[in-house]
């Protein structure tokens, strides 16, 4: 068979049209290509109508491939399974613009199924399957008043684009999805960020200039290809039925749909439908009047009476004026438990919204094999329960309108969230409590009023409304007059013509979906309704703004803290440690969440706050580097015959050599520490490879200095002369000395010991709190000390070297006595307990 292609320019890109080739069963087929993004679109209708429908069953289906993208999808069966959110919202989207197109009364199944067949992660295919199916029923035999044009128009630095990729969709304010035919609009759907009215409406007639290319591409397809059109066989009823349905209960059925509450009109009209029957059935015998007939018999008289009211009589159901909202009320706080809650009452119409803030291991992430976004800290979650509407049936999980709802509250209140400042992950319930018309909306405002209550820092309220239309239209499908309604309840819905959601703060745009019953509606009449919906959502920001004006400044006591700790990305194999390890041990110890991100920002999630400030301090020392000039209190980890390593930070340690243990001459570490022993050592240098060399001798110094200095500012204070004692000189000359502290890997120095050398010679004036307190020796005096240095030959000082780089072990003469230098003066004791762990030289 010969395929048909028709490539052509729009908006700066290249669309491709391909029919007659591939699903050639099918009513109509088209290939859509935009880019390397490829979508296969059929359709197929029924050839007769199933006896007991009364609607048009439309089902539209669209897959997304993981083959599309080179990938396997996930999961154990390594196969698509259930849709997911977004293929949802592509057929909500595919099937708003084409269902009023279809003739009124036919009732053949129709199918319109999309399958992604690549993907090339710029060209979203959502615009694509609108096309396709647009293209594929334009192409096939069945009855529909197409085609339609349809793109999606971005603003990147202030300047419209259509067809806009996933890349300049990151930076622009503006996500409006279109779809129109030769002059009107016909459906939009998506998002902005606070875009003002006036952009708005500059946007639709930006993007109406589109479609007329796009739907003469098809129409050329389609006299190319010859298509013609097959006979259509209306359902309809009898003119003499109708007319006596109207005589037996018209004066009635305007006295029942007057009744303002909605229950209550309900009943009242269902009973008018049960005498309807019975008269019917009188009149034209049982055997012809079914359910299906006297249902279809009183829609259109109630439809009929509606717009009459509406058009003629300037009424509306509830006696309200066309431009009135219903009598809102807000309540904020209602739930105990919950991070923040609200109630939004809008007439019969009530929602309750619950806020509960998480980690960011509570965003949601997905495949995204056609590109976007991979991940939501924002959520919002619809649910639309039965007894809403005082009624019983199946219960399960949400349907495609309650996702779709959702959705449209969820991109409607993201724009106001604040994503860097505030790096919670969000998560929105919105359970309808009652319904009457624009629920979705009353999420809205719900939500909001729910974020404010928890202490999210929402940067203003949003608050959205409906608006509604009731037309009369010419032979031609174009409308004569009109009337916009403000606030629309269930049953304008059901009987007028269109649904415009609009939502957005006091600064303008947020969120935006119409739905039209209409073929199509003039963008003049569109800026009137955009108009109505911003004075409507002023006066709804308004009554919000009553209840709570502005977030709470405190978070639920319920509601996890969050502190960021940031540290050098190269220390978060370090942190997270060998297969998890430091990581979880940190969060058992602490009881907190802890995530870590790739930039090195270490997130701490905590309801305590011992728990929040343990998390801190371990991170800190963890990932911190051992600083020279810096005074630490570390655990002695192993003990070699020239020093002890002292691990002062967690997993990081340093050489204390044995000349830096003391400020007295020691013969062996093992005299002076033990492994176990908490010392408070001073970092006095680090090579070029990292090796840290630690002094006990200068840090004991430094305390003692410090001591001094304390005790002379009190003889100051005090004005009295304190008892003065010769201390002497207990440190001697550093002659000698210089290369002996930590050089590892170089033979130590050996000049003059006689002076000093850390006080080992030389009088001797070693302090007393450089006795270890676990020492129960007597102290020896300074001459026996010195023989025992003397005593000492060449021999032992060339085995006395520095062995800083070689850790091996060796073994310690735990029979040796230990000796220690006795002190010459008094000092003030105390232990190496007393010191702070960290200070600064």
């Amino acid at each position: 068979m010969q395929e048909f292609t028709k490539t052509f320019d729009v908006g700066g890109v290249s669309l491709t049209f391909r029919s007659g080739k591939l699903a050639k069963q099918a009513d109509g087929a088209a290939l859509i290509q935009l880019g390397e993004t490829v979508v296969l679109t059929a359709a197929v209708g029924a050839k007769s109508a199933r006896e007991d429908l009364d609607f048009f069953p439309l089902t539209v289906d669209y897959r997304e491939r993981a083959s599309a993208a080179g990938r396997f999808p996930g999961g154990y069966h390594k196969r698509e399974g259930r849709p997911t959110e977004k293929e949802i919202l592509t057929c909500r989207l595919t099937d708003r613009p084409i269902r009023p197109l279809f003739p009124k009364g036919w009732f053949n199944e129709v199918q319109v199924q999309s399958i992604v067949l690549s993907a090339d992660g710029e060209n979203d295919p959502d615009i694509l399957s609108i096309l396709g199916a647009s293209v594929a029923l334009t192409l096939s035999d069945i009855p529909w008043s197409g085609p339609l044009g349809a793109l999606r128009v971005g603003r990147v630095g202030g300047e419209f684009v259509a067809f806009p990729t996933h890349s300049q969709m990151e930076e622009s304010d503006l996500d409006l999805i279109y779809v129109g035919n030769r002059t009107d609009v016909v459906m939009y759907e998506g998002s902005a960020k606070e875009i003002s009215e006036a952009d708005f409406n500059a946007a639709l007639a930006f993007a109406q200039d589109f479609c007329l290319p796009i739907i003469e591409a098809q129409e050329q397809l389609a006299a190319e290809m010859n298509i013609t059109k097959r006979e259509v066989t209306v359902s309809d009823i009898p003119e003499d039925y109708i007319n006596e349905a109207a005589s037996l209960i018209g004066g009635k059925i305007i006295d029942a749909l007057l009744i303002t509450e909605k229950l209550p009109r309900e009943q009242a009209c269902n009973e008018l439908k049960e005498q309807l029957a019975g008269s019917l059935a009188e009149k034209f015998g049982e055997e012809n009047i079914t359910g299906k007939l006297v249902g279809e018999i009183f829609y259109r008289l109630q439809k009929a009476h509606v717009r009459k009211l509406i058009l003629d009589e300037k009424k509306r159901l509830d006696g309200r004026s066309f431009d009135a909202l219903r009598d809102i009320t807000c309540e904020v706080g209602v739930l105990p438990r919950t991070h923040g809650s609200a109630v939004f009452t809008r007439g019969e119409t009530q929602a309750l919204a619950a806020a509960t803030l998480g980690t960011n291991e509570d965003s949601q992430e997905f495949d995204s094999y056609t590109g976007g976004v991979t991940e939501k800290r924002f959520l919002l979650h619809y649910s639309f329960p039965n007894f809403s509407v005082g009624e019983t049936g199946r219960i399960s999980g949400p349907g495609r309108r309650e996702i779709g709802h959702g959705a449209l509250a969820e991109r409607s209140v993201l724009p106001v969230i604040p994503q860097d400042s505030f790096p919670y992950a969000i998560r929105i319930t919105s359970d309808i409590l009652e319904s009457n018309g624009s629920s979705s909306m009353g999420s809205v405002c719900a939500a909001s009023l729910a974020l404010m209550d928890a202490g999210v820092p929402i940067e203003k309220a949003v608050a959205g409304i409906s608006i509604g239309i009731c037309t009369e239209c010419d032979a031609d499908h174009h409308v004569d007059r009109y009337q916009l309604l403000t606030d629309i309840i269930g049953w304008e819905d059901a009987f007028c013509d269109m649904d415009c959601k609009i939502a957005g703060t006091t600064e303008g745009i947020t969120g935006f979906q119409l739905d039209l019953k209409l073929r199509g509606l003039p963008l003049s009449i569109m800026t009137e309704a955009v108009e109505a919906a911003r004075v409507a959502r002023l006066r709804i920001l308004d009554t919000m703004a009553q209840t709570i004006a502005a977030p709470r400044e405190e978070l639920s006591k319920y509601a996890p803290r969050i502190e960021i700790v940031k540290v050098s990305p190269d220390k978060i194999g370090l942190l997270i440690g060998p297969g998890g390890k430091n990581i979880k041990s940190l969060v058992e110890r602490s009881g907190c969440e802890i995530n870590i991100e790739d930039d090195g920002s270490v997130f701490i999630y905590s309801i305590d706050q011992d728990g929040m400030e343990i998390a801190k301090q371990e991170i800190m020392a963890i990932t911190a580097e051992i600083e020279e000039g810096t005074i630490y209190r570390g655990r002695v980890v192993s003990i070699k015959e020239f020093g002890c390593f002292v691990e002062v930070l967690p997993g990081k340690e340093g050489l204390c050599h044995v000349s830096e243990l003391a400020n007295f001459r020691v013969k062996r570490p093992s005299d002076i520490v033990k492994e176990g022993d908490e010392i408070v050592v001073k970092c006095i240098g680090v090579d070029e490879k990292g090796r840290v060399r630690l002094s006990r001798r200068a840090a004991m110094a430094e305390r003692d200095d410090s001591y001094a200095m304390d005790a002379e500012a009190d003889e100051d204070e005090s004005d009295s002369p304190e008892d003065s004692q010769d201390h002497g000189d207990s440190r001697g000359s550093d002659d000698g000395d210089e290369d002996r502290g930590g050089d590892r890997g170089r033979r130590r120095s050996r000049g003059s010991r006689g002076g000093g050398g850390g006080g080992g010679g030389g009088g001797g004036r070693g302090r007393s709190q450089d006795r270890p307190s676990r020492d129960s020796e007597s102290s020896r005096d300074s001459e026996s000390s010195r023989d025992s240095e003397s005593s000492r030959g060449d021999s032992d000082r060339d085995q006395d070297r520095d062995r800083g780089g070689d850790r091996e072990k060796s073994s310690d003469d735990d029979g040796r006595e230990r000796r220690r230098r006795p002190s010459r003066r008094p000092s003030r004791r105390k232990s190496d307990s007393s010191a702070p762990r960290r200070s600064k030289d």
